[in-house]
């Protein structure tokens, strides 16, 4: 295999020893399985994005924090410093977000570093050491579903509780490790408090794991743990180790519940769709 030249500058910096071989490649990063002294690492290699891409991510990029008026100001007029800036800004958000994430207790892979545009983490494995599969790569017994999910419904109230919302999370970004789900793909993380989209984010993110997870255990699917957890958030009493109950009784009198319903149903319906066509896609890769 040829060495991607952007891990051979971590080669050429001692930052790595050896490229062992290809994890996966996606529209946004390449991910290969790297060597570092005595520990096997996985590194991610970004991948240059067209112009139009920034327009899909105005939507995440709401409430993050530039570093300047300068940058800010370039990258509202999407100038060619600007879309330079809003390309490092993208990166670096998933940097800054495993950091602080792991600090708090979430289970994300262990970053090592970010150099020259590679961000070097923990290979997350799974029982014999192998590279861990994706949830939606996975069959599981309905008790093993809902575990999962109660796990995974646990890190998405940590994450919300550092202010973040993962904003695409779904089977395909967390991993079966050994001791369970691991989220990982974070450069469209969301501000909780900053943008006007948070809410609906972290809705959508909860129902398409719900949606995956139901479909090995079924009584998940009456959950409104999404709703719930964000009504505590709002109220400033939702905290790390809050249990919540699946269960949210909205002000009939001021919403249309039935519109509400279908929207989730809408929601998971979709997530269903969206998993088949990345199945579908990655199938004929």
């Amino acid at each position: 295999m040829r060495t991607p030249q952007a891990l051979q500058v971590l080669i050429d910096d001692g930052v790595i020893d050896e490229v062992l071989r290809p994890l996966k490649s996606g529209k946004e990063a390449a991910v290969y399985v790297v060597r570092s002294g005595d520990e096997v690492r996985c590194a991610k290699v970004y991948k240059d994005m067209a112009q139009r891409s920034f327009q899909k991510r105005v939507q995440y990029q709401e409430g993050r924090k530039s570093r300047g008026s300068r940058e800010a100001r370039a990258m509202g007029k999407a100038s060619s410093f600007g879309r330079k800036q809003a390309e490092a800004a993208w990166k670096n958000a998933e940097v800054d977000a495993l950091y602080r994430l792991r600090e708090a207790g979430v289970r994300v892979p262990q970053p090592f570093g970010y150099f020259h545009g590679v961000l070097v983490m923990e290979l997350v494995t799974d029982a014999a050491g192998s590279s861990a599969p994706r949830l939606g790569e996975v069959e599981l017994e309905p008790a093993l579903a809902r575990d999962y999910h109660a796990a995974l419904v646990r890190e998405v109230v940590r994450m919300l509780c550092c202010g973040l919302i993962h904003g695409d999370l779904s089977a395909y970004n967390v991993l079966v490790g050994l001791d369970g789900p691991v989220v990982i793909d974070f450069p469209q993380v969301v501000s909780a408090a900053g943008n006007n989209n948070a809410r609906a984010m972290l809705l959508r993110d909860v129902n398409n794991l719900t949606a995956t997870l139901g479909r090995f255990a079924p009584e998940l699917l009456d959950t409104w743990y999404g709703e719930e957890m964000w009504a505590l958030f709002e109220a400033g009493e939702l905290l790390p180790d809050t249990v919540l109950s699946g269960e949210w009784t909205p002000d009939e009198s001021e919403i249309d519940l039935d519109g509400v319903r279908q929207a989730i149903h809408d929601a998971r319906e979709e997530a269903i769709i969206r998993q088949q066509g990345r199945e579908a896609a990655e199938t004929t890769d």
